[in-house]
């Protein structure tokens, strides 16, 4: 069974945000708007992606208007597989309770990986070894 990939919303405002094409939030956020990688959604985390990017400071920094993060933000669920919300009660505690929708949405289902920048879930107990940084991410594409 190959993995297939959560990419957090830090990864993809990262993404947008960074300058050099090589960086590895940019090369993991091209890659989804290509298709390049099997990766799944939640509208959940959809939702958070929108959230983020449309933050008054973070609009300022990407420079896109509320329209053009709709576009982008619709080309990615046109890539990825849309899971549903899964139960709260299958997963562990999230490191962070902000992102529990994160660790629900991982634990649904064996196959999946989390790639993030998060330092808290990059070392969280139990499912460490289902949680990537971008870089070991890159590195293996």
């Amino acid at each position: 069974m190959s993995s297939v990939f959560i990419i957090d919303t830090n990864v993809v405002v990262a993404g947008l945000l960074a300058s050099h094409a090589e960086s590895p939030v940019v090369r993991i956020l091209d890659g989804m708007l290509r298709a390049s990688f099997r990766f799944v959604v939640s509208e959940a985390l959809l939702a958070e992606y929108r959230s983020v990017l449309l933050r008054p400071k973070l609009l300022k920094l990407h420079r896109l208007t509320a329209l053009e993060v709709d576009v982008v933000l619709t080309d990615l669920a046109r890539h990825a597989i849309v899971l549903p919300v899964p139960l709260p009660t299958a997963a562990p505690l999230a490191p962070d309770p902000g992102d529990q929708f994160l660790w629900n949405l991982l634990t649904s289902r064996e196959d999946l990986l989390l790639v993030t920048g998060d330092k808290l879930l990059l070392q969280a107990g139990p499912l460490q070894k289902r949680v990537m940084a971008p870089q070991t991410f890159v590195a293996q594409l």
